[in-house]
């Protein structure tokens, strides 16, 4: 999987504040409502899929990038609300970003044995983990998140290194949403770096 958010040289001010104010109305409102219709849709998919994967040890393809699709919509939503990039994250999941590059390779097979294991015991020894060392890492996310706001109201810069951390932070639970949703069978590492 690859996650690419750009760091953009200079950040509006102005955006800054208009989504910090009015965003939950003028983005995140519209955005969750058709996103929360499509999202049914893609868990119909996604339970269908774990039988096609049980009985065959394939996703089908054209499953497998509807849902990664959907999860670039989210990713886009989520870049700009957490004031990675600048603009209005495009609508649909055939809406693309300059600044915002998600990818995930299709597995020509999965194991099926791998499926079951995730399926039983994936909360354990997957989620549980990781959701715990992440929650931590969401703490250290926030306080930048909050810290690097100040940074672009008075200077119009993200300091890269704060951007790069929030970056992984998405990649992380990323790679764990991936791979519990059968889309990978390689066990995500507890890392937000770029592989």
């Amino acid at each position: 999987m690859k996650l690419h958010i750009e760091h953009q040289e200079s950040y509006s001010r102005g955006e800054l504040l208009l989504r910090s104010f009015f965003g939950f109305i003028y983005i995140m409102l519209p955005h969750m409502v058709v996103m929360w219709i499509i999202g049914i849709w893609a868990s119909i998919l996604a339970f269908i899929a774990f039988w096609v994967i049980l009985f065959t040890g394939r996703y089908p393809e054209s499953w497998f990038e509807f849902q990664v699709k959907f999860q670039s919509w989210g990713l886009r939503l989520n870049a700009t609300l957490y004031n990675l990039v600048d603009g209005y994250p495009a609508f649909g999941v055939n809406g693309t970003s300059d600044r915002v590059k998600f990818e995930v390779p299709y597995p020509e097979s999965l194991g099926r044995g791998h499926l079951l294991l995730k399926t039983f015991f994936g909360g354990l020894y997957c989620a549980l983990p990781h959701v715990f060392v992440w929650y931590f890492r969401m703490i250290a996310t926030g306080f930048l998140s909050f810290l690097a706001w100040w940074a672009v109201l008075f200077t119009g810069s993200y300091p890269a290194g704060w951007h790069e951390f929030n970056v992984g932070s998405l990649r992380w639970i990323t790679r764990v949403g991936l791979y519990l949703n059968n889309m990978t069978d390689d066990y995500p590492p507890f890392s937000g770096k770029e592989l």
